[in-house]
């Protein structure tokens, strides 16, 4: 298939089908009653692991054969490409599984975001930067939005508030006043806000590898200067929604059911911290086009213990009416 990239009104009509990307069609708004709850849960802290399990699925681990090339990026300069490898061939799905709870101790660090959407033949991509924070399971994000084709060549930024077990979005558009916040439940969605948004949620990035079946050690690299150690493989959303955190689960098992496969595909980099520096996804998701939509999300941390000031909106600005499709 030849994919193009398209601007103008096509783009909205056509990309997705899911959140931002095509206007987030949901009555999930809620009362302002459960703006409470978020408020309570987003000031708790967690010290140590968050997962559910440490165990995860069975898994087929193996590295790259000795001469062959990472999949990706240079290798590091201090070494051969399997220098820094965990020393047991079972601690790659382990180091991976545990990504989550070295972001937990990490505290906070700044997010870069990418969503990329493949629908028909027509491919866009959502940009993000903020920052989020693991032990109060909060993160703020800038959602830059394609041109919508209006002639003015503006994109439109989202600002976006991240908890437990809800998004809010301002600036939203669709008919929601400007100075209004639209909040939407995370576990009512089909895919539990790990695309919806128009960025996967850092936390939930990460405690999606918890259900890590298959990996591969590709070697030592760079990102941005720092080395990390890069693996492949895929992980399964339900796998990782059982050994999730009590937070994070709820969106993962409603994801479970929203995505035409449970497997995922993913490449991830740890730094010798262990903690998670860049994670690549791959989704198909099941919108009700013929053959879904192709997603790709890629979220990369860095800063680590960066200030990540969250305030959530009070409760008479979070808009309570329908928000509608975009263009409707």
């Amino acid at each position: 298939m030849v994919v193009q990239d398209r601007r103008g009104g096509a783009v909205a009509a056509a990309v997705c089908g899911v959140g931002l990307v095509a206007g987030l069609l949901t009555t999930g708004c809620s009362p302002n009653g459960a703006a409470a709850d978020d408020h309570a849960s987003a000031g708790r802290s967690a010290d140590g692991p968050v997962g559910g399990s440490a165990a995860g699925p069975p898994f087929t681990d193996r590295a790259r054969p000795p001469g062959s090339r990472p999949s990706a990026g240079p290798r590091d300069a201090a070494g051969p490409a399997d220098a820094g490898a965990p020393s047991g061939r079972t601690d790659y799905a382990a180091a991976l599984r545990a990504g989550a709870d070295a972001l937990v101790r990490a505290g906070t660090s700044r997010v870069r975001t990418e969503l990329e959407t493949v629908s028909g033949g027509t491919r866009v991509a959502i940009r993000g930067t903020g920052g989020h924070d693991y032990r109060k399971r909060t993160g703020k994000l800038n959602v830059r939005l394609p041109d919508t084709g209006d002639g003015s060549g503006a994109q439109r930024t989202i600002t976006e508030i991240l908890t437990p077990s809800a998004l809010y979005m301002k600036n939203r558009g669709a008919g929601v006043p400007a100075d209004k916040w639209v909040r939407v439940d995370t576990a009512s969605l089909a895919d539990g806000n790990l695309v919806t948004g128009g960025a996967t949620d850092p936390m939930a990035a990460a405690e999606l590898l918890r259900g890590v079946r298959e990996v591969t050690y590709e070697g030592r690299e760079r990102l941005d200067g720092i080395p990390v150690r890069h693996f492949s493989g895929t992980t399964d959303i339900g796998s990782a929604a059982r050994a999730a955190s009590p937070a994070v689960r709820p969106a993962l098992t409603a994801a479970e059911k929203g995505f035409t496969t449970d497997v995922v595909a993913f490449d991830a980099f740890l730094d010798d911290a262990g903690r998670l520096r860049k994670v690549r996804q791959r989704f198909r998701f099941a919108n009700g086009t013929r053959g879904g939509t192709s997603v790709t999300s890629t979220t990369t941390l860095y800063g680590f213990g960066a200030p990540v000031p969250v305030r959530l909106p009070d409760r008479d600005d979070i808009y309570t009416g329908k928000v509608a499709a975009a263009g409707g």
